[in-house]
């Protein structure tokens, strides 16, 4: 076993995490030796002395620096100085270990094309579920597995969110104020309520599943802003509960990777994961339906994730960024995101005005959309009715169509909310 000269850009909460481990008596400093570190501040107190590694300003000129062997990059971003100093490290034959979803989603491809041509490797667990070894799962324990599908909560935030808004039945911005104070979320929570921080993550791991590299730009998108009580508890009468769900499935030749909320049953694995907590569920042949739960973000989860990648390194272990000889081709995704058969729930609001259930019925009926389940709420005030109904198995687009119509009819007072039943 080799020791590795590691140089760690970032030393923030899973940074300064790294470096516990690397001083501590743990199988990681027997693996390594840190010899440069750079952070945005020199001079701030850690738990960790580091007076004694050198320092460098320009995380750049630490990954070229001939001190490392390996470059460990937790400073984030998709652009700017990591995209950079990641660059700098590939071209100069470092290998490169990453907790950064986002630039991986965005640049895979580029950058497993940079790594092969200079003989380096590109490590990641870390950069998708935390502390959950799923990356390592998919391309080592489930190498000889056609992956059919693989879904999860991968957003401790969203998770979190709809966990509270289902318990207490407050509302979306209560709840998020409540996790912004408790550090589940961030000041500006956007990248995570919007669902594009769960589909950084999705994207990588669709990469791994079905080949190819990464192809966020194609994902279809949907984040939690528009759930309200009303869906939570229907949810519940429906015997199902409502998740944040990043799914990557094969439709064909293609995939189909979407974020979107959900109505799980409740007795499927990703539905009893609540709080913070990220889970995976993987869909494989011969080996069937794998679920994985855990802590998604944290010092100790991430930086044990980083720490593994750094050992399987110094064991020199060698794998393909992502799966196979086309790693560098992106996926091509099914047009846009569709699910060609599932049921659905729709959440309608109305005026209350005779003739509008006729109106939405015979319109819904035009289109072919088969009803399982209607149910009008009682009137919020004088022009809100809630309706909430549930279809049988059909195609998303054919759906869309109907509620297209409705929007047209002058029926509707607000945008439909859309959810597919997954059991």
């Amino acid at each position: 076993m080799a020791v590795l000269r590691i140089g760690i850009a970032g030393l923030g909460t899973v940074g300064g995490g790294l470096l516990k481990l690397a001083f501590g008596r743990g199988p990681l400093a027997a693996a390594v030796r840190v010899t440069g570190v750079s952070a945005r501040t020199k001079g701030r107190a850690r738990d960790v002395d580091i007076s004694a590694i050198a320092w460098f300003d320009d995380p750049v000129a630490l990954a070229k620096s001939p001190e490392i062997d390996v470059f460990v990059e937790l400073m984030g971003g998709s652009e700017g100085t990591a995209r950079k100093a990641v660059e700098a490290a590939l071209a100069a034959g470092k290998h490169v270990v990453t907790a950064n979803k986002a630039l991986l989603a965005e640049h895979g491809a580029a950058l497993a094309k940079l790594a092969a041509q200079n003989g380096a490797e590109i490590r990641y667990e870390a950069a998708v579920a935390g502390g959950i070894p799923v990356i390592k799962a998919l391309r080592e324990g489930l190498a000889a597995n056609h992956i059919n599908a693989v879904s999860g909560v991968l957003n401790g935030t969203c998770n979190y969110i709809l966990t509270e808004m289902d318990v207490s039945g407050r509302g979306f911005a209560a709840v998020l104020a409540d996790a912004q104070r408790l550090g589940y979320a961030e000041a500006d929570p956007t990248l995570d309520v919007s669902g594009a921080d769960a589909g950084h993550k999705l994207a990588i791991l669709s990469a791994i599943a079905i080949g190819g590299a990464p192809n966020f730009a194609a994902m279809r998108l949907e984040g939690i802003q528009a759930i309200e009580p009303i869906d939570l508890e229907s949810a519940k009468f429906l015997g199902r509960r409502v998740k944040l769900l990043a799914k990557t499935s094969r439709q064909g030749d293609q995939v189909v990777q979407s974020v979107r909320p959900t109505l799980l049953a409740q007795d499927h694995p990703i539905a009893r994961v609540n709080g913070p907590l990220n889970a995976v569920v993987i869909d494989a042949d011969p080996v069937g339906r794998l679920s994985l739960v855990g802590a998604g973000a944290g010092a100790g989860p991430t930086a044990s994730a980083v720490a593994g990648d750094l050992i399987d390194l110094s064991h020199e272990d060698s794998r393909p960024v992502f799966s196979g000889p086309g790693q560098s081709q992106t996926l091509q995704a099914a047009k846009g995101g569709l699910l060609a058969s599932s049921k659905f729930y729709v959440r309608l609001r109305v005026p209350d005005r005779a003739g509008t259930i006729a109106k939405i019925t015979d319109t819904l009926a035009k289109h072919l959309v088969s009803i399982e389940s209607f149910l009008q709420k009682p009137p919020e005030d004088a022009a809100r009715v809630p309706i909430v109904l549930t279809t049988q198995p059909m195609a998303e687009h054919d759906l869309l169509e109907a509620l297209g119509e409705l929007s047209r009819l002058d029926v509707l007072v607000e945008a439909p909310v859309l959810m597919p039943l997954e059991d």
